[in-house]
């Protein structure tokens, strides 16, 4: 019985429940983003509200504390959530937001496309399909850069980003790494501003976190392994199997599957970047005045209107998490952050 106390006892002090300065709740948490606001002894990093205590161990060099933290600066937390939702810190890294790699060829080479689309006049693809005509003033990017302005966070300049209206009926939104942010009419025209500010927060997100720069770094290692497992598989591919069969279909198989799971690993990192955009959008327009709780019903809207993939099939080829996936976790969110 007493071996079995102390058991307990070195269980519960352990694992955070007990009188540790740590969250009672057992769910890890790693963040992974800048900070962006500071409200007293709370620092807000990807969306979540961060809290130290005298446990928590700073590296790097570069805090000591969290209020030593620069707005803008790259942070990365390890701790747990707090029964209100808050992060409790246990671990904490950050460093300045440098020049990365890609980040300003990525930013030039949009600099062109969009100089092109203004000159023509209307946005296409890179097929030559046009998506509509270019709006560059009036009511509609006036009403654009009104709401745009209010959700850009302290750590960044507003003149940073510009607003443009693409004509177009569909519900949707784009962002540039260049800063440049398109809004179809469609989806004007049928929200309101609290519904246009949710939307257009998350595409400033793809923004200000760099999700192009790190979606392309990304996709360039995982061609570069795929194309070594397409030439070690061509390479066994005339081979025989014991009872004397040519193995082509073996490496069919493989090159298949290497397809498939390079797809699927694409996605779902790009569906990462999706899910912190709707999280730390959902911050962008909360700290805007904006009414956050309106984020999960609007989702409903979307598969509403456009049906959702099941979700296997999103696996592999959808680069967003499903309509009602992004509604279940942002109904956590408002609930963790919101409340």
């Amino acid at each position: 019985m007493k071996k079995l106390v102390l058991a307990f006892t070195f269980f519960f002090l352990t694992t955070g429940f007990g009188v540790t300065g740590f969250a009672h709740a057992s769910e890890r948490v790693k963040l992974n983003g800048y900070a962006e606001w500071r409200h007293d002894d709370v620092l807000i990093v990807e969306g979540q509200r961060v809290r130290a205590s005298d446990r928590t161990r700073y590296v790097g060099g570069t805090a000591h504390d969290l209020r030593s933290i620069p707005l803008g600066y790259e942070v990365k937390i390890e701790g747990q959530r707090n029964a209100d939702g808050s992060v409790l810190a246990r671990k904490v890294e950050a460093k300045r937001n440098g020049w990365a790699m890609f980040e300003g060829e990525l930013a030039s080479s949009f600099e062109a496309t969009e100089k092109q689309w203004r000159r023509r006049g209307y946005v296409f693809e890179e097929n030559g399909q046009r998506l509509g005509e270019l709006i560059e003033a009036g009511p509609e990017v006036e009403r654009v850069r009104r709401i745009m302005g209010r959700l850009v966070p302290p750590s960044r300049q507003t003149g940073e980003f510009r607003a443009y209206v693409i004509d177009n009926r569909a519900w949707n939104a784009m962002a540039a790494p260049n800063g440049s942010v398109f809004v179809f009419s469609g989806l004007l025209r049928e929200m309101d501003d609290d519904e246009v500010a949710i939307v257009v927060g998350h595409e400033l997100v793809h923004a200000t976190h760099e999700h192009s720069r790190r979606q392309y770094k990304r996709s360039m290692w995982t061609q570069i392994g795929l194309a070594g497992i397409l030439a070690a598989s061509e390479g066994g591919g005339a081979r025989c199997d014991n009872n004397g069969n040519r193995s082509d279909l073996r490496a069919t198989l493989i090159q298949t599957g290497a397809v498939l799971g390079a797809l699927a690993f694409q996605n779902r990192y790009s569906r990462q970047h999706e899910d912190q955009a709707d999280r730390v959008g959902l911050r962008y327009a909360y700290e805007a005045g904006y009414q956050v709780s309106k984020a999960p019903d609007l989702w409903r809207r979307f598969a509403r209107k456009y049906g959702g993939e099941p979700e296997a099939l999103n696996y592999f080829f959808g680069s967003h998490s499903t309509p009602s996936a992004r509604s279940r976790n942002l109904e956590r969110e408002i609930r963790r952050n919101y409340r």
